[in-house]
């Protein structure tokens, strides 16, 4: 059997990284659904790495039987249709599973991942085994040939693993980058497929390539008429969403951005710089506890709605703000008026590495509201993260931080751990629920406030909008003997698996 080497190994190296950019796209896929917690990237890591195994069984077993260039050319045709179908399915299968009554957010993502994953990479499995038994000559030089293929699909793999992560998937964004492997699939089949004649090639390429560009023209169109007013982003961090929507309480409309399930982060009045949701009032609850404080810093900038209202109402303020992602502050200037101010200093970067490095005694206040998707990053939870945030307040700093969760049952297993973690730090911690503080079942968003004072605070105030917000304290019972979070041991997303 004559095989053209080099096009035959080039095959190879594509596949193999070709996997790798999958896998990628496929938590930017399952995010703005499932949310890009543990559970997610252990259902799509599961899915992807036992569907590959079956294939290589299925590929071995396959090639056993005949092997062929044809054939092989066949097995990447079907892996680029199998890209495809993901591309094409991918947002009904999410809304309509991710909705339904399914039980735990591990089966969910272990369901979705194997409906969208599973068959492209068992195809992509199939190649490697397929590969070996084309190439085996001799039985003196088998080992080496074996190596040889899978040292080339290992290289292919890294390389996608650094090309999609560094550049494919921040510069085209994830249906694109779908788009393209399914393109890059179509020219492999091609090139490796055992052509008679040029003439013959050349007419089945165009013939692809214009069922592609239709398909894809279809497709698109369909795609555009579901999602009316959306902006879909890809940012090194995370995949942002920014639509219109009305706002039923105040009978306004409002532009919001998401990068997770179920849930807005932030929000505009189209027409008014006023804040939309009453959580991030609860902030202003910094002019009880610290009223003539200075100097600010915000951990989770979002659409940057709170900084803003922050320094209108602190005229004499400044405020930091540590926001991970460039792209989020990119779009917050581009739809949501955020305008530079000498008291606005933007920091990208990790609000914990921030925190590492920053100087004790910087801030009077830290506000918290950084999470990815429904939970906090672990790593900003723990007590060594708490034990920074004390070490750059002032003498009676305080924080204050967004915490979803609910007042009792399972739905506050995190509440209660990360309650008892600031009280291994701070001398008084206050608990303020939002939206209601008789249901003690219902998850919501609950205000984490902690003193650095050792005088215990007086919770009345002579200012209306700040009694209503102190009316808000929880006086019930929160066990502080659970276990305290700390950069070892920070289940966050296993305490809160109930309220994902």
């Amino acid at each position: 059997m004559k095989i053209r080497k080099y096009i035959f190994e080039c095959a190879v190296f594509v596949c193999g990284a070709v996997v790798m950019v999958f896998e990628l796209t496929g938590s930017r896929i399952l995010g703005p659904y499932l949310g890009a917690t543990l559970y997610v990237w252990t259902s799509l890591i599961g899915v992807i790495l036992g569907s590959l195994s079956f294939g290589y069984w299925l590929g071995g077993k396959i090639a056993d039987r005949k092997a062929d260039m044809r054939s092989f050319s066949f097995i990447i045709f079907a892996s680029a249709l199998c890209i495809i179908y993901v591309y094409t399915i991918k947002n009904n299968i999410l809304e309509i599973f991710s909705s339904l009554p399914l039980g735990s957010l591990e089966f969910r993502s272990l369901l979705i991942s194997f409906i969208l994953f599973a068959p492209a990479s068992i195809f992509l499995g199939i190649i490697s085994p397929y590969a070996v038994k084309l190439r085996l000559f001799h039985i003196d030089t088998s080992a080496s040939t074996v190596g040889t293929l899978y040292a080339l699909s290992t290289l292919g793999s890294i390389a996608g693993t650094f090309g999609a992560g560094f550049f494919i998937i921040p510069s085209l964004g994830t249906d694109a980058t779908l788009l393209l492997l399914f393109a890059i699939l179509i020219g492999t089949a091609l090139a490796v497929y055992p052509w008679k004649n040029y003439v013959h090639a050349f007419i089945w390429s165009v013939l692809v390539v214009a069922i592609s560009i239709i398909a894809y023209s279809i497709i698109f169109s369909v795609q555009s008429l579901q999602r009316v007013s959306v902006i879909d982003k890809d940012t090194p961090y995370n995949r942002i969403w920014i639509f219109q929507s009305h706002n039923d309480k105040t009978g306004k409309d409002t532009i919001n951005i998401t990068n997770g399930p179920r849930i807005i982060h932030s929000a505009m009045f189209v027409d008014s710089n006023d804040l939309v949701f009453e959580y991030t009032k609860f902030y202003r609850l910094v002019d009880h506890f610290f009223p003539s404080v200075q100097r600010a810093l915000m951990i989770g900038g979002g659409a940057y709605t709170y900084p803003r209202d922050f320094l209108t109402y602190h005229p004499k303020a400044t405020i930091d703000v540590v926001e991970i992602d460039p792209g989020m502050t990119d779009m917050a200037r581009k739809y949501f008026r955020l305008h530079d101010n000498p008291r606005l200093r933007i920091i990208h970067k990790d609000g914990r590495v921030f925190l590492n490095s920053a100087q004790e005694k910087t801030y009077d206040v830290i506000f918290n509201d950084a999470f990815a998707s429904l939970t906090i990053p672990f790593h900003l939870t723990t007590q060594e993260t708490i034990q920074k945030e004390y070490d750059v307040l002032s003498e009676k700093g305080i924080v204050i931080a967004n915490i979803i969760s609910s007042l009792a049952g399972e739905q506050s297993k995190f509440l209660q751990a990360e309650y008892a973690t600031y009280k291994s730090v701070f001398p008084y911690v206050y608990i303020f629920p939002v939206r209601d503080i008789h249901d003690d079942r219902l998850l919501q968003n609950i205000m984490l406030v902690a003193l650095k004072t050792d005088k215990e605070s007086v919770l009345k105030s002579a200012d209306p909008e700040l009694s209503g917000y102190l009316s808000h304290i929880w006086s019930g019972f929160l066990p502080i003997n659970t276990h305290i979070l700390t950069d070892d041991f920070a289940p966050v997303e296993y305490l809160q698996r109930n309220a994902l």
